[in-house]
């Protein structure tokens, strides 16, 4: 058996779209969404806007079971994911099996946007306000209702088809 460094099916460079490599060299934080249903999703096209309401925006894939679910029940949580968190990550894009459901084990806090996980101290309740196709994706706003932050463990950065772990930041007053 022969150990590959890199993906022997994944796309050429050379192969892919000039556009789909240029985003490629954007990091990107890694989140799960999740929905009651339940129903979840690994993104990492998630953005937070300031404002009063705040508003989330995202890129999800409209033929998810995720979507789904949001379309039923209209709000969701989204929860920054930590170093610790890629198995966590790898599950819910559909990359890593998952027997029992993307909910089996690892411990579940309900809450009224979704599932969070249980060690998750930091999460966005938030309602669905619109939706529309966006190049191969869905666009997704919502206006958050609800935060919970707790102490930051890091993110999960992805970043050129991997996870990436910022260095620890020292003496940085915390948000």
């Amino acid at each position: 058996m022969t150990i590959h460094s890199t993906d022997p099916f994944a796309t050429p460079d050379e192969e892919k779209s000039a556009v789909r490599r240029l985003r490629g060299r954007l990091a990107a934080p890694v989140t799960l969404w999740t929905t009651p249903g339940p129903a979840g999703l690994t993104v990492s096209s998630t953005l937070i806007a300031d404002g009063d309401p705040g508003r989330v925006l995202g890129l999800i894939d409209d033929e998810s079971e995720f979507w789904d679910a949001l379309e039923d029940s209209g709000r969701f949580a989204v929860v920054p994911l930590s170093p610790a968190d890629r198995q966590l990550a790898d599950r819910f894009a559909g990359l890593m099996p998952a027997p029992g459901g993307l909910f089996a084990g690892g411990g579940w806090t309900e809450t009224g946007y979704g599932p969070v996980p249980a060690g998750a101290d930091s999460w966005a309740g938030c309602r669905l306000e619109s939706s529309r196709a966006l190049g191969w994706a869905l666009l997704v706003e919502a206006v958050i209702e609800k935060v919970e932050i707790g102490p930051s463990p890091g993110p999960l950065i992805h970043y050129r088809g991997r996870y990436h772990v910022l260095p620890p930041d020292r003496g940085a007053p915390s948000p």
